[in-house]
């Protein structure tokens, strides 16, 4: 797994030692508006951490690449991940410290990603899902290129009554 830098910011494959300075971002009660909850405890984000080092599902068959989001100042700001499913479709999700919502952030990191995805693993279906209340991440999926998935791709998924599919396919 690769680091990945822009001119305004460096994603870093997160590992263990990412643990205390994500508990700090992941301790802001903003970014739990819409759903999950923050971690319990240090030790329970360090385990997670620890598993999510192995870069595969316990079966192996998604890969799942976390990368941290580091400003160049040395400041850990959030996350961005990818699961990478054998049909090579790709899930992403992210999570930035409220204090930095509103700057392109988000926006630059997950484009960032993506293009690696793209330029070194050939990934070009890409999909998320989120809340139908949460239009910071709405609009900034639409920023993206993503789109509603159809009716078809939302029920294979068995979405809850209050979450949306949208996709990007890059051809």
């Amino acid at each position: 797994m690769q680091t990945i830098q822009t001119a305004a910011l460096v994603l870093e494959p997160q590992v263990v030692a990412h643990a205390e300075e994500m508990w700090i971002v992941l301790s802001d009660p903003a970014i739990y508006e819409f759903e999950n909850g923050p971690p319990a405890s240090l030790d329970w984000l360090r385990a997670r951490y620890a598993r999510l080092e192995a870069r595969h599902s316990p079966d192996g068959q998604q890969q799942w690449l976390n990368w941290v989001i580091r400003l160049p100042t040395s400041e850990l700001i959030g996350y961005v991940q990818a699961t990478i499913y054998p049909d090579r479709r790709v899930f992403v999700a992210y999570e930035l410290s409220s204090a930095y919502w509103g700057r392109g952030l988000a926006t630059q990191s997950v484009t960032a990603m993506m293009a690696h995805l793209t330029e070194y693993d050939q990934i070009n279906d890409y999909f998320a899902i989120l809340k139908r209340d949460n239009m910071r991440s709405y609009r900034l999926l639409e920023r993206l290129g993503f789109v509603l998935a159809s009716v078809d791709q939302r029920s294979e998924y068995g979405l809850e009554s209050d979450e949306l599919l949208m996709c990007c396919i890059k051809k």
